[in-house]
Parts: C-alpha cells; sequence; structure tokens
C-alpha cells in the first residue's frame, strides 16, 4: 500500500492561485494512478482529477476543467501536484491525494480509491 502525504494548502485569496503536492511512499506512482479528491464543507468527498503515469493523460471533473491542472514529476516517480488557478470561496474544501488501481483510470468514486493521503486544507477567502 502506498502512503501520501499532501502539502502546499493553507488560506488564499480569491482570484489566486495555488500548487498542492503529494509525495508517495512504500510504493511508487508508476504501480498506480495518483490523483485528487476534494471535500467542501458539509458536502460529500468528489472527485477532481487523476494522471496516468505512464502516459500521462489526465481526466478531470466538469468543475475543474480549464482552471486545475494535474501533473506528475517526470524525474521523481513518487510527485505529483494539481494546480489551481483563480479560486473563488466556494472552492474552499480538504483536498485529498488519492492513488488507485492502474484499471481505474475515469472519473472516480470513492471507492475506486485505494490509499488517501490525511488532506491539506485550501480556505479561499473574499
Amino acid at each position: 500500500q502506498v502512503r501520501l502525504v499532501e502539502s502546499g494548502g493553507g488560506f488564499v485569496q480569491a482570484g489566486d492561485s495555488v500548487r498542492l503536492s503529494c509525495v508517495a511512499s512504500g510504493r511508487i506512482f508508476s504501480d498506480s494512478l495518483p490523483g485528487w479528491f476534494r471535500q467542501a464543507p458539509g458536502k460529500e468527498r468528489e472527485f477532481v482529477a487523476v494522471v496516468g503515469w505512464r502516459d500521462a493523460s489526465s481526466l478531470y471533473a466538469d468543475s475543474v476543467k480549464g482552471r486545475f491542472t494535474i501533473s506528475r514529476d517526470d524525474a521523481n516517480d513518487t510527485v505529483v501536484y494539481v494546480q489551481m488557478h483563480n479560486q473563488t470561496p466556494e472552492h474552499t474544501a480538504l483536498y485529498y491525494c488519492a492513488a488507485s488501481s492502474l484499471s481505474k483510470f475515469g472519473r472516480q468514486s470513492s471507492r475506486d480509491v485505494a490509499s488517501w493521503g490525511q488532506g491539506t486544507q485550501v480556505p479561499v477567502s473574499t
């Protein structure tokens, strides 16, 4: 099982951009699909994006398409990022790094995820 640790969260202002990082240990990302989920206050955890490790193909939730970019560190197969642009208070959420099996590429549900990070909070103020 892979262990995931997120970083990069913290208070941001509306309009700002923020990049979250996720570092894996135990198993490397080339053996699994890294991705991101988020959970806004009072809402269920939802899929954000996933990236294929071998061909770098990516898939996004419709709500973030065009504003978020998921990427991996090609020089280090234990790191994945999500770049989030033009944040608004409605985007305040706890962001989770996730790892799933290679067969789960698609718009995932929480049930598709094998390993979770502890989450990093991104509060967006006006």
